[in-house]
């Protein structure tokens, strides 16, 4: 598991309109759960709160982080990962500063 790995959403009846989670905790914390934030698609997603919600690309599929959503879930949630999406790394700072207070 690594900071910025992407799954598949396990709920298959979620899986329309949040496809994937996005893991955002930190690597070297070795606790049994993991922070995510839930990324929908960007279709079913409004409204847009600036620098909160930035729209991602994750299979070739846009997304929208739905920051204020995060929440931990078990380890044995997260099965293989699908991608990772580092290269966005300065989008999805900037939305967990937002929402957390750190700009």
């Amino acid at each position: 598991m690594a900071r910025f790995d992407v799954y598949a959403n396990p709920d298959a009846a979620e899986r329309a309109t949040v496809p994937f989670w996005l893991e955002v905790q930190n690597t070297f914390i070795e606790v049994q759960t993991r922070v995510v934030v839930p990324l929908h698609a960007a279709k079913s997603f409004h409204p847009l709160v600036r620098n909160l919600n930035p729209v991602l690309v994750v299979e070739g599929r846009k997304v929208v982080m739905n920051t204020s959503a995060l929440g931990a879930v078990p380890i044995t949630d997260l099965h293989r990962p699908v991608g990772n999406i580092k290269a966005q790394q300065i989008d999805i700072q900037e939305a967990l500063e937002t929402l957390l207070g750190g700009y």
